[in-house]
């Protein structure tokens, strides 16, 4: 969390289904953290790359460029490389979770998931950078 006064820790959202969104960003905020979001992974990857944020948190199955494809363009980038990445899914595929820690996030999700141990996570990744 961020210390009084300080700027809010920015959290990057790329989720397609409305809902799922819209609680994130309401949970993450609520948390004070400041979110942005997309519907996409091209232009999420577009907003990581211009505003830097803290964490993304990405889905895995998006229009455009899915959450692994984002997650491994992230981690071939210098700049992103350690940028902590958590991945959601409603996929029951089995394997959907080691499909995306070998495209380099350092956390996975089913969805739908507790809002309480999304935040949990989040803090989690964000107090280990």
């Amino acid at each position: 969390m961020n210390a009084p006064g300080a700027e809010p820790e920015l959290i990057v959202v790329a989720e397609d289904d409305d809902d799922v969104r819209e609680l994130i960003e309401f949970r993450l905020t609520r948390a004070g953290y400041s979110v942005e979001s997309r519907t996409n992974g091209e232009e999420a990857l577009e907003l990581i790359r211009s505003t830097q944020p803290a964490l993304a948190v990405l889905d895995i199955m998006m229009p455009k460029l899915n959450g692994y494809e984002v997650t491994r363009r992230l981690r071939s980038d210098p700049q992103f490389s350690r940028m902590p990445v958590l991945l959601l899914t409603a996929s029951v595929q089995e394997g959907a979770a080691t499909l995306g820690f070998e495209a380099g996030a350092d956390d996975h999700m089913r969805k739908p998931f507790s809002p309480q141990e999304l935040l949990a996570r989040v803090r989690s990744m964000l107090s280990r950078r």
